[in-house]
């Protein structure tokens, strides 16, 4: 990433890879920790210059174009008290990673979260020059999330999600007794805020389409293990769609069983029971076909080793 001086003008190239973006967008993504309002300040009076003419925000980068960025101070203190770290890794090549996120760790700064895996990578690895989240999991939630290294793999990913071309794979532990003949669910899902800020999602007729795939994997006394294949990708889906159908998901803090949350923590399921297990897509370069794997997490093989099959 080119150092972007405090005290004297910046003058950088574009490069093929960041070909195409909007200038605006372009700038956000080189200048983390600067606002969006100082961003679109300096490109309104003109201090930004691209080819040594004013542009607009809108104005779509090249190959080759020459920027000058005047002085500014990227806001160092933030960055400095995110503490590098690195995850387990599933796979990784020159355009996209993919990691085994432990469950408890968001995957972004925001909403009361300071950092997140996104912003420790980048701690980490001072020397990628682009980095970027391909989707989200939630921060309870352990597995595997991508995340892109080239602009143009970040493009394709996005392209291929939005197709449904992914295929994306969950293990769930149910409360209770999954219906023997609920196999998919489609349900709308529309997102709102509780009084306190806290993001929340259900089921409403004026919600965006979502659908998910369930499969019994194993039935016990008092649970049912789940495999949920997302065929949409909506905010808490999975867990919204147990919910719906009876079978909340077991240590789930937003929407599940808060008594018997607190009696699972005293067997040892301290956390809720929602790992992303599986991805199998082509590779958004090559278009090799990929099939990665996570293990799941040993607190929660271990707890169900504590369970008795129905």
């Amino acid at each position: 990433m080119t150092d972007i001086r405090k005290d004297s003008v910046t003058f950088l190239e574009v490069d093929a890879e960041d070909a195409g973006q909007r200038l605006d967008n372009y700038l956000q993504r080189l200048l983390k920790g600067v606002p969006k309002s100082h961003i679109y300040r300096i490109l309104r009076s003109g201090e930004v210059r691209v080819n040594k003419g004013r542009v607009d925000a809108s104005y779509r980068v090249a190959a080759g174009d020459q920027l000058r960025i005047p002085p500014i101070r990227v806001a160092e203190r933030a960055e400095k008290n995110v503490p590098a770290a690195t995850f387990p890794v599933v796979y990784e090549d020159d355009a996209m990673l993919v990691i085994d996120k432990p469950a408890g760790v968001a995957v972004h700064g925001g909403s009361g979260v300071s950092f997140g895996v996104i912003e420790q990578l980048r701690q980490a690895h001072p020397d990628w020059r682009y980095l970027e989240l391909v989707h989200r999991l939630d921060r309870e939630t352990s597995g595997l999330l991508m995340l892109a290294k080239k602009r143009s793999a970040l493009t394709r990913l996005h392209d291929m999600m939005r197709d449904n071309v992914p295929d994306k794979r969950y293990l769930a532990l149910a409360l209770g007794h999954w219906p023997e003949n609920v196999k998919q669910v489609r349900l709308p899902l529309f997102k709102y805020h509780t009084a306190d800020g806290e993001r929340r999602v259900k089921v409403a007729e004026d919600g965006q389409y979502a659908h998910t795939n369930f499969a019994i994997q194993q039935r016990y006394t008092e649970f049912t293990l789940m495999e949920a294949h997302l065929r949409t990708g909506r905010t808490h889906q999975i867990r919204v769609h147990m919910l719906a159908n009876g079978c909340a998901i077991a240590g789930d803090e937003k929407y599940g069983d808060f008594p018997l949350n607190k009696e699972l923590a005293k067997r040892g399921l301290k956390r809720m029971f929602l790992h992303a297990k599986s991805l199998t897509l082509p590779h958004p370069l090559t278009g090799a076909t990929l099939k990665l794997e996570a293990p799941l997490p040993p607190e929660l093989a271990k707890f169900l080793k504590t369970l008795e099959p129905h």
